[in-house]
């Protein structure tokens, strides 16, 4: 069994849990998740703790057991505290500007690249070299920034483009003759 599963997930004050038969759905101040819930796993409230057990019997459900509750205790985090990625952008020329759901980035190409940004994220640009991602889902703040990352991802030479703040890029030595 997955000893992280062992630990229950704390429901803070102010967030509403609902189990269904293949669904959870977590309301918070900032918003509602909902997620799928495995068949080998079984999710069950007490009081104010969220305990994840695998089905007896079940072919998988130790493993995933550990796996859904950690998508749970993220669920609770997201709609209590949110998410935030950081990306940086190195380079000449390099700029980022948040216009409502659109992010116009300057990243060296012969045309400006427009990315759209999915509903219920929120892009900001406190300078123009960074970009905040925000949001309650953790999946889908990861993907977005990594969505962004890989219009101009680091190249090994110079450290030039998009990279997440807290990235090493280690640069490689140029061939010498």
């Amino acid at each position: 069994m997955s000893r992280i599963a062992k630990y229950p997930v704390d429901v803070p004050k102010g967030v509403e849990v609902l189990l269904g038969d293949a669904e959870i759905s977590i309301k918070g101040p900032l918003g509602t998740l909902k997620q799928f819930m495995l068949p080998s796993v079984k999710v069950e409230r007490n009081g104010d703790k969220l305990l994840c057990h695998a089905v007896p019997g079940a072919v998988n459900g130790g493993a995933m057991s550990g796996t859904m509750r950690a998508l749970v205790n993220n669920m609770v985090t997201g709609v209590t505290k949110g998410f935030e990625k950081k990306l940086t952008l190195i380079g000449v020329g390099y700029r980022a500007q948040a216009q409502g759901d659109k992010l116009n980035l300057s990243l060296g190409f012969s045309h400006p690249v427009v990315h759209s940004v999915p509903k219920g994220i929120k892009c900001e640009t406190p300078t123009q070299t960074e970009i905040l991602i925000k949001g309650i889902d953790r999946q889908q703040v990861g993907q977005v920034a990594a969505e962004i990352r890989a219009y101009r991802s680091p190249e090994p030479y110079k450290g030039k483009g998009v990279r997440y703040a807290d990235e090493k890029v280690v640069i490689k030595e140029t061939k010498k003759k």
